[in-house]
């Protein structure tokens, strides 16, 4: 299945091919990630990048590139990879070579042309093992050609960089290759050890956004063989399983077979796209049970990205036991009330107010789309727990407040979705009760109810809870407004984003306000959304602020001050197309077709196949982020599947 090509304009022109990246995932964490031209345009692009055993946001970039070198029947030599250096030069400019990039099966393919002479490269991972096959294969020549691949490697942190001021790697040879830092393999025909260092590689990315841009390779050795026509030369690259030679050849035919089975019921190319993008995302924990990786290629586990990706990336797919097995390992983490939230920091936080509430809303839409009883009667216990530690309160002055809702709030911390730190300063602090959390918390407390109806356990005093906070709500959110002239009544108006904060209501128009609508058992469902909302949408989701508001940043780039600066005040957030749609769909009137139409287009522009974290909220709107974000795609195709 062919999802999309790219032509020689796109490849052969840096400004275009090398902003589309491609990725390709190991089901561990690890992944081969690099752009559609072959320029390393980021830190993280790699051929093999090997995240830690149940540990996936600690990866290790270790193949950096297989630099292909063709000797053409006549003798010439043609150099086919593609690099930039400190000094801006590019060279070799083997992607002015590239007839095509395809992305087939959701595996990719390069083909070059010099002449008569056209090559092809593929790859892919094996699931659930930190192992990558490169197959070239030579299709048409006048004669016999000779190909060689310059390995260039490191061995570092997937955030850092190495240089030559440092040691040499240690290059081991071993049988048909060789030993790279004893921390993984090298597999291929001819192998000869070059040792030399490759200076000064510039990531052009890196620069943009203020970082490091600059790292040298080691050229490890090269891999040659003599090609007629038809044969190809395969190399592998693992880390770990001791002499696990599988073949490249056979590693990119069982991915292709894995991902035909992934997609066989997709109804079009986008929705087979997006789930092959959910599969990404879908990984072994640190328990054994699968976990989500929130983004590519610099996020691990996060618990508020998983909740809120539940759905999609589990249910929308029909992927049920994954999704028990994960929904059973997230529940162990609970402590006085809250779900842990990551271990990316190096030791486990439960930092944010969110997170159990989506882990609620989470369990319950398994439990309804499932008929999961036993695990409804399993998980009730903590549920209920996890409602008596809000109303005892908990960590960082979460706690249930009289008039039943949730409220927030300690120095220096910034609790929401929304948070974003320049320095030790939250940007969006958002200290009170904001609308999403407390629609969360009213979602969340009726769906303990109905768990606990249908297993026939008790409610306790969960239904009171909820009367009065929705009583609460439907008095505290909507913002005033002075009566309809012509009809006597209020208004339909937005919501506070915001109540009892410390410098009182917050009007700012913001998308968190959608979940009130959106939430099967959210406090706004299936009423009418306010068509001042309708100001935050863009082709590529909700702006996180309404242009017209105080603090808007159209643009999200720069530094990491500057981007931190304007990730919540204004950037577009794709994630909450999902909620937007949701909220439309279940009022009076459904524009999901029309809102989608935008994104689809999206899933080709940038991380091909997935959708990006962010985006500018100035139009163009440019994408911005990581490439490839969990809780974009997972929205994407919930809604696309639930409304479709």
């Amino acid at each position: 299945m062919r999802m999309v090509v790219y032509g020689t304009q796109v490849c052969g022109d840096l400004a275009h091919g090398a902003a589309l990246e491609w990725l390709v995932p190991d089901g561990t964490g690890g992944y081969a990630m690099g752009t559609v031209s072959g320029l390393r345009t980021r830190r993280y692009h790699g051929l093999l990048v090997v995240a830690e055993p149940g540990q996936p946001a600690r990866r290790h970039l270790a193949l950096a590139a297989l630099d292909p070198v063709l000797t053409l029947p006549s003798g010439a030599e043609v150099e086919l990879a593609v690099h930039e250096w400190a000094g801006g030069a590019i060279s070799p400019a083997g992607h002015t070579l590239l007839e095509r990039f395809e992305l087939v099966d959701g595996l990719p393919r390069w083909r070059w042309r010099i002449g008569p002479v056209v090559i092809e490269r593929e790859l892919a991972m094996v699931h659930g093992r930190a192992h990558l096959g490169v197959v070239h294969r030579l299709v048409s020549a006048p004669g016999p050609v000779t190909l060689a691949l310059k390995a260039l490697v490191t061995w570092r942190d997937a955030h850092g960089e190495l240089s030559a001021a440092g040691p040499e790697p240690l290059v081991e040879a071993h049988d048909g290759g060789a030993v790279v830092e004893r921390a993984f393999r090298l597999s291929g025909p001819g192998f000869q050890q070059v040792s030399q260092w490759y200076r000064g590689a510039h990531a052009r990315l890196e620069a943009d956004r203020g970082l490091s841009a600059h790292e040298d390779l080691w050229c490890a050795g090269r891999f040659t063989a003599r090609l007629e026509p038809g044969d190809t030369l395969e190399v592998e690259a693992w880390a770990g399983d001791g002499d696990a030679h599988r073949g490249a050849g056979r590693i990119v035919e069982r991915a292709r077979l894995r991902n035909r089975a992934l997609t066989h019921d997709a109804a079009d190319p986008a929705d087979a796209a997006l789930v092959l993008a959910a599969d990404a995302f879908v990984v072994a924990g640190a328990a054994g049970a699968p976990d989500v990786v929130a983004g590519y290629p610099w996020f691990g586990t996060w618990s508020r990205d998983t909740m809120t990706a539940y759905e999609g990336l589990f249910l929308s797919t029909g992927w049920y036991d994954e999704g028990r097995e994960l929904l059973r390992a997230y529940a162990a983490t609970l402590d006085d009330g809250m779900l842990a939230n990551t271990a990316d920091t190096g030791r486990t936080e439960h930092n944010t107010v969110d997170a159990t509430l989506w882990f609620l809303h989470a369990i319950e839409r398994h439990v309804s789309g499932t008929g999961d009883d036993d695990l409804a009667a399993e998980l009730l216990p903590a549920l209920e727990e996890v409602v008596a530690a809000h109303v005892r309160g908990t960590r960082y002055g979460i706690r249930v407040d009289g008039d039943g809702l949730v409220t927030q709030g300690a120095p220096g911390v910034a609790l929401t979705w929304m948070d974003a730190r320049v320095g030790e300063i939250p940007i969006t602090p958002r200290a009170g009760k904001p609308v999403e959390v407390n629609a969360l918390w009213i979602n969340g407390l009726a769906a303990i109810a109905a768990l606990a109806e249908r297993t026939g356990r008790p409610a306790g005093p969960v239904p009171a809870l909820l009367a009065t906070a929705r009583a609460s709500f439907e008095r505290r959110f909507p913002i005033p407004s002075p009566l309809h002239s012509a009809t006597g009544r209020p208004d339909v108006t937005p919501l506070f984003d915001v109540v009892d904060g410390p410098g009182g209501d917050d009007p700012a128009l913001r998308p968190n306000q959608l979940l009130a609508w959106s939430l099967p058992r959210g406090p706004m469902r299936g009423r009418e959304v306010p068509e001042a909302v309708s100001a935050l949408i863009t082709p590529l989701g909700p702006r996180s602020l309404a242009a017209g508001e105080r603090g808007y940043i159209g643009v999200h780039a720069g530094d990491p001050a500057r981007r931190d600066a304007a990730y919540h005040q204004g950037t577009v957030w794709p994630w909450m197309l999902g909620p937007y749609v949701d909220a439309h769909t279940a009022g009076a009137s459904s524009r999901h077709g029309e809102l989608l139409r935008g994104i689809e287009a999206h899933l080709w522009e940038w991380g091909v196949g997935s959708v990006s974290e962010t985006a500018d909220g100035d139009a163009p709107h440019r994408a911005t982020g990581c490439p490839f974000q969990a809780w974009s795609v997972a929205e994407v195709l919930r809604v696309r599947r639930n409304v479709g």
